[in-house]
């Protein structure tokens, strides 16, 4: 594993994942991330500090789930990260039990950045699992809650409620069960932030 300057970040695909790590103590983490897809590989750019980023340092490994139950990525956002894991295959990790897919990387470099480091991965194991025909409006909407969620502290409150307002929409419109529990605990973690947080 080579370790590299942080260059400019290219265009890329983003995939919407959810990603699991192991630490040195065997615990395994899960997080919802947007995967970058490159000609080079997959690269996974955890925010400092996080679990994730200390987990790809000490392993160098994870594993990619591809997974279209929303509750995963609002739950690991709202402290409801108790989801069934199962072993990998070919790394020292975990997968979701639930995923419809999973990708198992190794890093191969490492990209420096005092904001979110670039972990370069290469592929050592795919399997699909069952069909995944990808998200509906719903869940779309979903999983850009949980992105602003995960961004609470960097952004400014307006912004954050003016964009829920939107995504409500199709939420109003579209979502199941799992859609509407998934969005009702992302709202819950917003109120709770505007109350603790000064002036909010």
């Amino acid at each position: 594993m080579t370790r590299k300057s942080n260059p400019q970040a290219q265009n890329a695909v983003i995939l919407e994942t959810i990603v699991t790590t192991v630490g040195l103590d065997g615990r395994a983490h899960i997080a919802p991330i947007g995967v970058h897809v490159h000609a080079q590989g997959l690269v996974i750019a955890p925010f400092q500090p996080s679990r994730t980023l200390e987990n790809l340092r000490a392993s160098a490994v994870a594993v990619v789930n591809f997974c279209d139950d929303v509750r995963v990525f609002a739950g690991c956002l709202t402290g409801r990260r108790d989801w069934p894991l199962l072993d990998a295959n070919q790394v020292p990790g975990k997968r979701l039990a639930d995923a419809a897919g999973h990708r198992e990387v190794k890093v191969v470099h490492i990209e420096d950045n005092l904001l979110r480091p670039r972990f370069v991965c290469e592929t050592v194991f795919e399997q699909n699992h069952r069909p995944f025909s990808g998200f509906n409006r719903a869940q779309a909407a979903v999983i850009e809650a949980a992105i602003l969620v995960s961004r609470l502290d960097r952004l400014p409150r307006s912004r954050i409620e003016l964009e829920l307002d939107y995504l409500r929409v199709a939420i109003d419109k579209t979502a199941g069960p799992n859609e509407r529990i998934a969005w009702d605990w992302l709202i819950e973690k917003c109120e709770s932030h505007f109350d603790q947080t000064p002036g909010g």
